[in-house]
């Protein structure tokens, strides 16, 4: 998507988060979690799990080391990885764009509202995902392939900007959690925080939220509210 001579009158640029945003995954996610850290010996709470959704993988894992108060070897580090991706695939039938996910991607491309996706996964863990939305080739798509750190570091968003030629203070970041949310503040974007992922709107707020909704067709009923007029 490149950035659009209406980008220049007041139209922000959009960059989004995607597990829990645009795609209803979090949950499975959680469990994928779960079930590695089991096979590896080590009960945690899920709550506390997925209170970590979102995360760059390093540290996710560091995280739970300090929760189970143990210390992880790097061959282990990589197992617990290998094992969270299959776990996840085998519940990835379960999952869904979430409610207006799509419709909303198309109308921003309608108006000419430049927009990318930033996921702290790495490519070949989001592609199923990233297939759900029918993307156009053009899109620009940032994973943790990408970039040197990611959420709750910048690294992300200001990769996904730089794509589209924006500068951050004229972008929205749209994510579901904590992380994503503070990663906009540090990237000097405005933050916007979607329920879909299960953190909650005192939580998104305190994070840095501007506007907290529902889910992406809440967003999209809405998005005069986060400067983006029909035509």
């Amino acid at each position: 998507m490149k950035q659009s001579k209406s980008s220049h009158y007041g139209r922000p640029a959009f960059l989004f988060d995607l597990d829990g945003t645009l795609i209803d995954s979090v949950y499975e996610h959680t469990l994928a979690w779960r079930e590695a850290l089991e096979k590896m010996g080590i009960a945690l709470p899920t709550a506390s799990i997925h209170r970590r959704i979102g995360m760059s993988g390093g540290l996710l894992v560091h995280a739970f080391e300090r929760e189970a108060g143990v210390k992880f070897s790097s061959a282990q580090v990589e197992r617990m990885h290998g094992l969270h991706s299959a776990a996840y695939k085998k519940r990835s039938q379960q999952v869904r764009p979430l409610p207006g996910a799509r419709d909303l991607l198309l109308e921003l491309s309608h108006l000419h509202v430049p927009w990318a996706i930033a996921t702290s996964g790495k490519l070949k863990d989001a592609k199923p995902s990233l297939a759900m939305l029918k993307l156009s080739a053009k899109v620009p798509i940032i994973t943790r392939d990408d970039v040197e750190h990611a959420k709750p570091e910048p690294d992300l968003f200001l990769a996904a900007a730089a794509k589209l030629g924006v500068e951050m203070p004229h972008c929205v970041v749209v994510g579901d959690s904590v992380w994503d949310l503070l990663a906009a503040q540090r990237a000097h974007a405005l933050g916007v925080g979607l329920l879909s992922g299960g953190f909650g709107e005192n939580e998104l707020e305190r994070a840095g939220a501007y506007r907290v909704y529902r889910d992406p067709a809440d967003l999209l009923a809405h998005l005069d509210e986060v400067g983006v007029r029909g035509e």
